[in-house]
């Protein structure tokens, strides 16, 4: 890649490590949030069910905005959804408020990872798809857990705040970077093609988008159900981290994932999320850390891992011009596990229990596993005829 083109890279990754870095900054903050509600797990889940809200319509409907009005428009877009959700929650602090910015944040992934999944291959080149799709999952992966991390630090350093340091660090920070989107330099012809269109699913993609969305699901329990199960243990010092753990370790697994080729990284993905959801219960269960921890880190894997990076990469490979809108659709399996699951365990938790709510996703999600394996053996054909491409 020429030296300009580097550069450009590195500061379209530093934009969407931004984006990303600003969808969890007020997890470590959500029981504090949703304290004053009548049912605590439901809000936590309607607030992901917000995300999903802001972010679905855009995978939908404007996958593939930035073929026709390029590239850097809708990361600076993304960078200033961000500002405001965050600005939102410093200046009026409660449930209201962080559904109104977790939708904000919904809409600014979506128009963030479209764009930027395209850009970035389109800075790479041909034949560097891989490449690209590394460059693009460290980067959201380290966003994704970064944010939990920085706010987790900054209560632990400056005591219990709604407003913590990490929330000012963030609203100075990402309106310089979408101002610097804007000098971005183009690699992309735009086209005249229409603002509305759908996603496109390749064919041959739909087992790694189903794999994605069922380890997906596991972090989205962890990251809604998880710090209020901390929290009434009296542990919700380590949800910040636990949050962290739960997408850093899949960014410490990507490189290998790319080694090991894309079927391969799915395979191996898709046997740890077993394991990581039930060491994830059986800490909260048995109000171990270690074992919450471990849980953690296995889905972490599985999730931000070895499935985003293979799943990422075959989409990408096999998209041709329509990678925005490959990107999209792929996303539409991904956060459609992240969500729909984690708004009925909440549902369930405040019915049931925190813990048998998370026993009903463990066996649900077993079952769909082993369906999706049994369907996806050599001698079915594998996932191409799953679905159609278009």
């Amino acid at each position: 890649m020429p030296r300009p083109r580097s550069a450009a890279a590195a500061l379209l990754a530093a934009s969407l490590f931004a984006v990303t870095f600003a969808v969890n900054l007020q997890a470590p903050l959500v029981p504090a949030y949703v304290a004053g509600t009548r049912m605590e797990a439901t809000a936590a889940a309607l607030s992901i069910a917000a995300y999903a809200a802001g972010l679905m319509p855009v995978l939908l409907c404007l996958g593939g905005l930035s073929d026709r009005i390029g590239r850097r428009l809708p990361l600076a877009a993304a960078l200033l959804l961000g500002t405001a959700a965050t600005l939102l929650l410093a200046l009026a602090p409660g449930w209201a408020s962080l559904a109104a910015a977790r939708l904000l944040l919904g809409a600014g992934t979506g128009l963030a990872t479209t764009a930027g999944a395209a850009y970035m291959a389109e800075l790479a080149g041909p034949g560097r798809e891989a490449r690209a799709a590394l460059a693009v999952t460290s980067a959201t992966s380290l966003g994704f857990g970064g944010g939990a991390l920085a706010t987790g630090t900054s209560l632990l350093l400056q005591g219990p705040s709604l407003m913590p340091a990490s929330y000012w660090g963030y609203l100075m920070a990402a309106p310089l970077l979408a101002l610097a989107c804007l000098r971005l330099p183009r690699a992309d012809r735009p086209r005249r093609v229409p603002l509305l269109r759908r996603p496109v699913f390749p064919q041959g993609t739909a087992i790694f988008g189903t794999v994605l969305a069922l380890s997906w699901a596991s972090t989205g329990m962890t990251i809604a159900m998880v710090p209020l199960l901390l929290a009434r243990q009296g542990l919700g010092g380590w949800s910040g981290f636990v949050i962290f753990l739960a997408l850093f370790t899949g960014f410490l697994c990507q490189p290998r994932a790319r080694r090991m080729g894309n079927r391969a990284a799915l395979s191996l993905g898709m046997c740890l999320i077993p394991p990581g959801f039930l060491a994830l219960l059986a800490g909260a269960a048995l109000h171990s850390v270690p074992l919450v921890l471990a849980g953690t880190a296995l889905t972490s894997a599985s999730s931000y891992g070895f499935t985003y990076l293979s799943a990422l990469s075959e989409v990408s490979q096999r998209a041709g011009e329509d990678r925005a809108r490959a990107v999209a659709g792929l996303f539409v399996y991904a956060y459609g596990g992240f969500a729909i699951p984690v708004m009925a365990a909440g549902a369930l938790a405040d019915r049931a229990g925190l813990l048998p709510a998370m026993a009903a996703f463990a066996a649900v999600q077993l079952v769909i596993l082993a369906a999706a394996a049994w369907l996806a053996r050599p001698g079915r054909g594998g996932a191409g005829r799953v679905l159609p491409v278009r």
